[in-house]
């Protein structure tokens, strides 16, 4: 299929996705049961609605695109389970429905050594948006677990004299220089993440990029010299409150860090946007923790129970988040893990009854009420 053949339907696409203005997206954000984050969410909501914006000064009024804004590429920061790669699942897959990926980069190598090419990120976003290269030059692009390609903390670094490939992770950053600067891409055309075979071009020039990262290890360039962040958790007694560490906006922009972390300044000057997410608090993790019990009750109610969970259960299984570090991640396994047994003893019986989940002798505990 030639690319002409599909110019109308992304137009049409573009003209159907809404464009709502970024207050309405951050609000919006909560309403799906998003929490935390509200300056993060703030600068993430605003990407998403230039991304928007772009594409319909380019596919509705015709702007040429030299006179476009620049995309809005960023990178996002912060501990994990903090909520990253979640608010850009709702933004894009729930609000705006426009064809996006997030792809592990820690499974890509320099071309043609082991592992993947990182031109497949590219084959799965054409993949994800039905196998269509006009609607996948559309898309949006997850780099998950960027910081995993940093290149290892030497001096020397492949630049492609010799023989030598470079399993240290600047290969991997060099290739990907060109997709997110914006250029013509050959791809495979069988979309089976084969280097062989017929192959098409795909333009980057308008798919937006986001680079997400825990980025644990920076915390060390920042521990000595007076601004550590560390030192400012300390400071505030939030050590035992928040999951990892937290980064100010000015810490975040100091790119000269990233340099020391591993990366090339060239591939992290693509990015116009460095974006901090904070540890998740107490207070956070208990409204998502709210908002996740929630499900449980309804999973419970088609079994014909009631669930009931203490208050104090609630912070028993904060205090585990806590202690774990997994941040909102980790809710689900310990919510699952408390009531594993006793789903394991009513579901699938045809009982009905309540189920009571408490806290006794340091541990999760039920009571089961069945009806006569």
């Amino acid at each position: 299929m030639r690319r002409g053949e599909k110019v109308y339907y992304v137009k049409d696409l573009i003209q159907s996705v809404p464009l709502h203005p970024p207050k309405r997206i951050f609000d919006e954000i909560e309403r799906l049961g998003y929490r935390g984050q509200s300056g993060a969410r703030r600068a993430v909501s605003l990407a998403a609605y230039r991304h928007v914006k772009r594409l319909k000064l380019l596919h509705t009024k015709k702007v040429p695109r030299p006179e476009l804004p620049p995309r809005p590429n960023s990178i996002l920061m912060g501990p994990t389970g903090c909520g990253k790669t979640y608010l850009i699942e709702l933004l894009f897959g729930e609000i705006f429905k426009i064809p996006y990926v997030i792809v592990d980069m820690t499974k890509f190598t320099e071309s043609g050594y082991v592992g993947d090419d990182v031109v497949n990120i590219l084959v799965q976003l054409v993949y994800t948006a039905n196998e269509s290269i006009d609607i996948a030059e559309c898309g949006v692009v997850v780099l998950d677990e960027f910081d995993k390609i940093a290149g290892a903390f030497s001096t020397a670094r492949f630049a492609g004299q010799g023989t030598t490939k470079d399993v240290s992770g600047y290969g991997v950053q060099r290739e990907l220089l060109k997709i997110l600067e914006g250029a013509d891409v050959q791809i495979p055309l069988d979309f089976g993440f084969s280097s062989r075979g017929p192959r098409a071009l795909i333009s980057t020039r308008d798919i937006t990029f986001f680079a997400v990262g825990a980025f644990s290890g920076i915390r060390s360039l920042f521990e000595k010299g007076g601004v550590g962040f560390l030192q400012k958790l300390e400071e505030d007694g939030e050590a035992e409150e928040s999951i990892a560490y937290k980064l100010s906006e000015e810490e975040a922009d100091d790119v000269t860090r990233f340099h020391l972390f591993g990366f090339l300044p060239e591939l992290i000057s693509r990015f116009n946007r460095i974006i901090p997410f904070s540890p998740l608090d107490k207070e956070t993790l208990k409204d998502i923790l709210l908002i996740k019990v929630q499900k449980y009750k309804k999973e419970f109610e088609e079994e014909g129970f009631q669930l009931h969970i203490e208050p104090k259960v609630a912070d028993f299984i904060i205090k585990e988040a806590l202690k774990r570090q997994t941040g909102a991640r980790g809710l689900d396994v310990l919510i699952s893990k408390h009531l594993e047994e006793v789903a394991f003893e009513i579901f699938g019986k045809s009982d009905e009854g309540e189920v009571m989940l408490t806290v006794a002798s340091g541990k999760v505990s039920h009571i089961v009420k069945r009806r006569a």
